[in-house]
């Protein structure tokens, strides 16, 4: 009888042995799935930690960049404008050749000057007559009632403005069309120009420099 049973036992442990093994395979390769997928989620934060970090270190290089030619570029308005005076009243049907040449001068002196100026970032605010006030744009310095404009559209521009990368630096001097006034509804502004040193998927527009710095 000892013996029956000695037998039996000696039989069956090999099939316990792998099952025991089996079982333990399982839970050691459920731990390294387990393992695997928390590597996986401490990567991807990782990843993304290190994009956010990216972002915000182009944010602030971008914005101090645009703070260290702000004085400068807000300088070179005052002669912008007066270039843009002087085109603006010129004796274009002058017979005078040299006032002519003189005009020429003038206007390509102008362009040059605001090709340099979109080169960098710096952008003019003009709104069409008509387009819809925007208070983050334009700035009305007065209200005149008109047939062509309704109440809220922009009637003439007195002054244009500025952006720079995307902010404001000066706004559009604006006169805009008063209550009751009976011209087509405004048209939707423009979309803010978009920054061109910004980081991918950055808003690019919406916030003011200080003009007064």
């Amino acid at each position: 009888m000892d013996e029956d049973c000695l037998d039996m036992t000696d039989e069956q442990t090999p099939a316990e042995d792998v099952a025991f093994e089996a079982e333990d395979l399982t839970q050691e390769i459920e731990a390294l799935k387990a393992e695997i997928a928390a590597m996986k989620d401490q990567a991807l934060r990782y990843a993304a930690e290190a994009e956010n970090v990216k972002r915000r270190a182009e944010r602030e290089m971008n914005d101090a960049r645009a703070y260290a030619i702000q004085k400068f570029a807000r300088d070179l308005l005052g002669a912008a404008d007066n270039l843009s005076r002087a085109t603006a009243a010129s004796p274009r049907d002058s017979q005078d050749a040299a006032v002519k040449n003189f005009i020429v001068g003038v206007e390509m002196t102008e362009k040059e000057l605001q090709a340099a100026f979109e080169r960098n970032g710096l952008k003019k605010v003009d709104p069409t007559k008509g387009e819809k006030f925007d208070p983050h744009l334009h700035q009305a310095v007065m209200e005149q009632p008109s047939d062509e404009v309704a109440a809220g559209g922009v009637v003439a521009v007195l002054q244009v403005g500025y952006e720079l990368l995307g902010r404001l630096v000066r706004p559009a001097m604006v006169a805009v069309a008063a209550k009751g006034s009976t011209g087509p509804a405004p048209a939707e502004p423009a979309a803010a120009a978009a920054n061109p040193y910004a980081a991918s998927g950055e808003d690019a527009g919406g916030t003011a420099f200080d003009t007064k710095a």
